[in-house]
């Protein structure tokens, strides 16, 4: 508690964002995803209503996934119980907007961005940032949380197994190399983690399309860009994790833990388990963070992953209270707080600055990390044709059969070519 205290301290200074003395009481309905995430979204709630005491935040239970809170704010359209704010992934916001854009439950921001200040929009958020919350050119939301895949290493393993852990491999052959040294040293140890064949959402599996500049979709069509050499690759690379690598077939938490005690070498991960992987290290060995390599270099990329705050009631009153909060939450202030306590990237631009974020990163270098590759940043997709949910978890079984040997990457793609356009279709 005293570290939450310490870093709402400075949440004092966000007062820009309260409401007027005099407004309307009202309560704000509010839903997120991931449990977990209450360490932050509760104490941001708790300051808000201090600075506005005629508001109150409350939260619904929240989704154990992005997925599957898509799939309550759908069902939740139908029988008009939608949420007054909701924390979106953006790799879902599209297909949800467009759903919800045709019943108008969904409020474009544009009108009210065009009443704050001119300068507004562009002192707080960069154009990347603010295009990630846009679908068909309207904004939908504010980006609230980002991040982009990024390695874990324990340099003890990494210096044991004979790597340099100030110089690690930025290829994916030499870290797959080095982490199959490190599965062969002494001790029950892992080589590597890399769960996408658990991972709740298709995340790890973009970022390795991504990485080697590889399409999920063909723009304008429901055919996948991974139908070629690309996929192939990508679907073998996964296989030689675990038969090269040294990577268990666990679930992702249980590989967060193994690393947290020292049973494993590599592991590849969002930015905001940066926080809970502290905690779970404590000063059991010394360990670093790396970007996450990328094949192509020139064209490759990072998917951005994280949720925009988005506005759904449509009610006058709420609305002004809505909006205020959802200004408060992507403050500087506010997102410094959210970076203390995961990892994650700071979506507005003012917190990463000496005032905020600067001393933070400058006292804790792996948290900086993830920043370092903001400029190969790419949109988290989506697929047309509303399935997004039901795609990943086909594609996720699929590729889980490689991994563990049952299919080649090659009998693997077109199947996993089928599933995916036939639920685009």
């Amino acid at each position: 508690m005293k570290f939450v205290k310490h870093l709402l301290a400075g949440l004092g200074l966000a007062a820009a964002a309260a409401m007027p003395a005099a407004a309307q009481s009202v309560t704000l309905d509010v839903l997120y995803c991931y449990p977990s995430f209450a360490r932050f979204h509760e104490p941001l709630a708790a300051e808000f209503m201090k600075q506005n005491p005629d508001i109150k935040i409350q939260f619904r239970a929240p989704s154990a996934s992005y997925d599957e809170g898509h799939q309550v704010v759908l069902r939740s359209a139908v029988t008009n119980q939608l949420p007054d704010i909701y924390y979106a992934g953006y790799h879902l916001l599209g297909e949800m907007a467009r759903t919800l854009e045709k019943r108008g439950q969904i409020v474009d921001l544009a009108p009210l961005l065009k009443s704050e200040p001119a300068s507004f929009a562009a002192s707080n958020f960069a154009p990347r940032m603010m295009s990630l919350a846009q679908v068909d050119g309207k904004q939908y939301g504010l980006a609230f949380n980002a991040s982009s895949p990024i390695l874990y290493f324990n340099t003890d393993l990494v210096k044991r197994a004979g790597g340099d852990p100030r110089n690690m491999p930025n290829t994916w052959d030499g870290l797959i190399a080095l982490a199959g040294k490190i599965k062969a040293l002494p001790g029950d140890v892992n080589g590597m983690s890399y769960d996408v064949h658990a991972w709740p959402d298709d995340w790890l599996f973009q970022g390795m399309l991504y990485q080697q500049a590889t399409k999920l979709v063909e723009p304008g069509t429901k055919k996948v860009g991974f139908n070629n050499e690309g996929g192939v690759h990508m679907l073998k690379t996964f296989r030689r994790f675990v038969t090269d690598g040294g990577m268990q077939l666990v679930d992702w938490d249980q590989s967060r833990q193994a690393f947290g005690a020292g049973k494993t070498g590599l592991l590849f991960s969002t930015p905001a388990h940066l926080k809970v992987v502290t905690d779970l290290v404590g000063g059991k060995f010394d360990w670093g963070t790396a970007r996450f390599p990328l094949d192509d270099k020139a064209h490759g990329g990072v998917p951005t992953g994280g949720n925009a705050v988005v506005m759904f009631t449509k009610d006058a009153a709420k609305q002004k209270a809505a909006w205020a909060f959802m200004k408060f939450v992507t403050s500087p202030q506010a997102q410094k707080v959210v970076v203390e306590m995961t990892g994650y990237l700071p979506t507005n631009q003012r917190a990463m600055g000496a005032d905020f974020l600067g001393p933070f990163y400058d006292k804790n270098p792996n948290f900086r990390t993830a920043t370092t590759q903001i400029d190969k940043s790419l949109p988290w997709g989506g697929y047309p044709g509303g399935q997004s949910v039901r795609i990943w978890r086909a594609q996720r079984d699929v590729i889980a059969a490689v991994m563990r040997g049952e299919k080649t990457a090659e009998q693997a793609l077109p199947e996993l070519v089928k599933a995916t356009e036939g639920l685009m279709e």
